[in-house]
């Protein structure tokens, strides 16, 4: 994608999409009702009535309905990669692109990511409605909505070093003892910062933090170093 390089400009909606008429263009094979916005699981959860939120709903009110839930939570990952390319993203942001040219780099993604039928359409509505720059709003969203829907706890692991598999379901089962949650997802994040250790961030919006970081070790030592509270051995 070395067209992609192109300089970023800020693209600002003049109307919010409804998820009605998000939705309507998608392939769904079961029903033809029109989406509700807000509604995203049967306690009545509800997302802000955002441009990236009503986007993220649709989508996962579209996957609900195809039974491609999980499949389409696996699209949205795969896309968090692909718009996580800075290139990517200034490209798409860029108003002096014309839609065409965007749509031929849609089907590059969506063909190289192995995406549904669904997504695609789904991106290239995007393009049409020139919010595509917000496509990483959007992942976000959506993973808040499908935790919602599935009752899933996200768990990001941050450590100097790549965790085993064994560590990381131990992380798992640890959260969900913690939450109660009927499943936990753990995302990995290598922080060399950490220095050795791990932290784990969980919660709504990530609100709870265990720190197990020789860097947070060090700061502690660092603030009773400050405080006086150290007493040495006589």
């Amino acid at each position: 994608m070395a067209s992609l390089q192109q300089t970023m400009f800020s693209l600002h909606s003049k109307l919010q999409p409804s998820s009605f008429q998000i939705a309507k263009s998608l392939p769904i094979r079961r029903t033809t009702l029109p989406l509700r916005i807000g509604v995203v699981n049967a306690a009545g959860a509800r997302m802000s009535a955002t441009s990236a939120g009503s986007y993220a709903m649709a989508l996962a009110d579209v996957a609900k309905r195809n039974d491609t839930l999980e499949l389409t939570s696996t699209d949205v990952e795969k896309l968090e990669k692909v718009f996580s390319d800075p290139q990517v993203l200034i490209f798409f942001a860029n108003p002096t692109v014309e839609a065409e040219k965007k749509r031929l780099v849609i089907n590059e993604i969506v063909k190289s990511s192995s995406l549904q039928s669904h997504t695609s359409n789904f991106l290239n509505i995007l393009v049409d409605a020139n919010r595509i720059n917000i496509a990483t709003d959007i992942v976000k969203e959506f993973e808040m909505v499908y935790n919602k829907i599935t009752d899933t706890q996200l768990a990001e692991v941050r450590s100097v070093v790549k965790l085993e598999p064994p560590q990381l379901v131990q992380i798992a089962k640890q959260v969900q003892k913690l939450t109660g949650a009927k499943n936990v997802r753990v995302k990995t994040v290598l922080d060399p910062s950490l220095v050795a250790g791990f932290t784990i961030r969980y919660g709504d919006s990530g609100s709870m933090l265990i720190d197990m970081s020789v860097k947070k070790q060090l700061e502690d030592i660092a603030a009773q170093l400050e405080l006086g509270e150290i007493q040495l051995a006589t």
